[in-house]
């Protein structure tokens, strides 16, 4: 009855070892089918019944290609190839109320206003920083920090490093003066 128990338990110790939620990634493939299977009609009781019956086979091809595929590559490479976005073009509201055509980059975003003006947020993996290209000239906007602070370059160039949260942005717009002040009688 020992050896029993102590297979019992060795077994269940590895199983707990195998199982123990150490995935790593997005799982970008299986919850993009997941999201299209929900939202591919109109009807719920369509979607559901159109899962019920493809969900089984794709649903655990998706699962299967995510863990061992993709996920493996997001792993050793740090991005996940179903993420990338690149080439992507999106029609966004601006705050003066007109729409920018912003498509995603391999290193940031390139936005083209209305008028037909350019402009590139650039990401810099090196010094883990963002910047502005604007006719011609650039200018780092941000950079993040080893300690966790966040260094900011005002636009008359002087630089100021904040924490990354409510008290942070709060500095920053005060910086650059968009502060917003109420009066109340």
């Amino acid at each position: 009855m020992k050896k029993v128990n102590v297979k019992v338990a060795a077994f269940m110790m590895a199983g707990a070892m195998l199982c123990s939620s150490c995935f790593v990634g997005k799982f970008a493939l299986f919850n993009s089918y997941a999201k299209w299977q929900t939202n591919m009609t109109s009807s719920k009781f369509l979607n559901a019944i159109v899962g019920f019956i493809i969900g089984p086979i794709v649903g655990s091809v998706c699962l299967f290609v995510d863990s061992l595929v993709l996920n493996t590559i997001e792993f050793w490479s740090g991005s996940n190839p179903m993420h990338a976005n690149i080439g992507k073009t999106q029609q966004v509201m601006g705050s003066d109320g007109r729409y920018y055509a912003v498509t995603t980059l391999e290193n940031g975003y390139e936005i083209k206003a209305p008028t037909g003006e350019m402009s590139y947020f650039n990401y810099d993996k090196k010094k883990d920083s963002w910047s502005l290209t604007q006719n011609g000239q650039t200018r780092e906007l941000f950079r993040f920090n080893q300690d966790g602070t966040i260094t900011t370059v005002l636009p008359e160039g002087e630089q100021l490093t904040v924490t990354p949260n409510e008290n942070g942005l709060y500095q920053v717009r005060m910086a650059m003066g968009d502060g917003n002040f109420f009066a109340m009688r």
